[in-house]
């Protein structure tokens, strides 16, 4: 830890602003004392995120969640030792409110600035819970934007052995939604839909190498298979439902489950996380959870409120970087497509 922070109190201020999601956040010598997020409900009238509204509303919200955030952890805003934030990936719009604001903000009251990648910090996010895994271990992150399974040696040591090589599974899941005509995000949708169905329509695994994933051709099989079926039936959706839902989850789910398996065989380790927002998903959950009992993997899964996008998770990577003194300068740009 550098000298001048030994003694330091750290309350680290975090900013998480990649997407729709304004999210503010209070860390203090690593633990998390406040968490707030405003989610934007406009984008549902489109049927997807539209970047340009997702930075206005970025730009109205975010002072207001600063500070609820401050009186929730009830301090001031000259307690802040250091500011975190999402500096990508993500959209460019969205990011630059955030990146633009905790520059001013170090600026005015002269502490350290902390970069932190949106991935990284979903992985993260595990280490603000009672129970973290130990290192090391796998995670499977996914989202709306990214699939990856990712090694963890240390808190900032990470390697990518796999990813998606065209959609993520949030974004299948969401554009499965869209042709069944649910609303946007249709991920949570199917998740509830599915619980009363059977996965009785089965769909082609994608042939990928290795630990990387596909999503495209999973999606083109379910539209002709929708297209065919509505046909013959034009109430086909409406009277399967359900049985729809649940088979293109659970499509989706073994594709995540067998690269993940297929990770835990070629690297030994069986100590196994997931983060990101499809993290949430109750069948992915139950999947996970089921390992433990059949093949003895140590489980991680997140709560609830840190699966979705927030700024907890950016504080605990941001804390972390901080007490190594890895600080960025005011010349920091966003990066809509940061490498991990």
């Amino acid at each position: 830890m550098p000298e001048a922070h030994k003694a330091l109190s750290l309350y680290i201020l975090a900013i998480e602003s990649s997407c729709d999601d304004t999210g503010v956040a209070v860390i203090h010598q690593g633990r998390v004392i406040s968490n707030c997020t405003h989610t934007q409900t406009v984008h549902s009238d489109y049927g997807g995120v539209v970047p340009e509204l997702a930075s206005r509303n970025h730009t109205v919200n975010i002072v207001p969640i600063v500070q609820r955030a401050l009186s929730e952890a009830n301090i001031s805003i000259s307690d802040i030792s250091g500011i975190a934030f999402t500096a990508g990936p993500g959209l460019l719009g969205s990011l630059l409110v955030g990146v633009s604001f905790a520059k001013g903000l170090a600026l005015a009251l002269d502490v350290p600035l902390v970069e932190v990648h949106h991935m990284h910090a979903h992985i993260m996010a595990h280490f603000a819970t009672e129970n973290p895994p130990t290192f090391p271990f796998l995670c499977l992150t996914v989202s709306g934007g990214h699939t990856q399974i990712v090694l963890m040696t240390d808190y900032d040591k990470m390697e990518v052995l796999g990813s998606t090589i065209d959609d993520a599974a949030g974004e299948a899941l969401d554009k499965a939604g869209k042709m069944l005509g649910l609303a946007y995000p249709a991920g949570p949708i199917i998740d509830q839909l599915a619980r009363n169905g059977k996965a009785k329509f089965t769909f082609p695994m994608p042939k990928v190498g290795d630990l990387d994933f596909s999503f495209s051709g999973l999606k083109t099989s379910f539209l002709y298979f929708l297209r065919d079926s509505i046909e013959q039936n034009p109430s086909f959706i409406e009277e399967n439902l359900n049985d729809l839902c649940a088979s293109i989850q659970q499509a989706v789910i073994n594709i995540l489950m067998a690269k993940l398996e297929s990770a835990v065989q070629k690297t030994g380790i069986t100590t196994v996380a997931i983060a990101g927002g499809v993290s949430a998903n109750s069948l992915l959950r139950q999947s996970l959870a089921l390992k433990h009992d059949s093949a003895g993997w140590d489980v991680f899964i997140p709560p609830m409120s840190l699966c979705t996008d927030n700024a907890a998770m950016v504080g605990i990577s941001g804390y972390y970087k901080f007490i190594k003194g890895l600080f960025c300068g005011l010349e920091v740009t966003p990066q809509p497509r940061m490498a991990f």
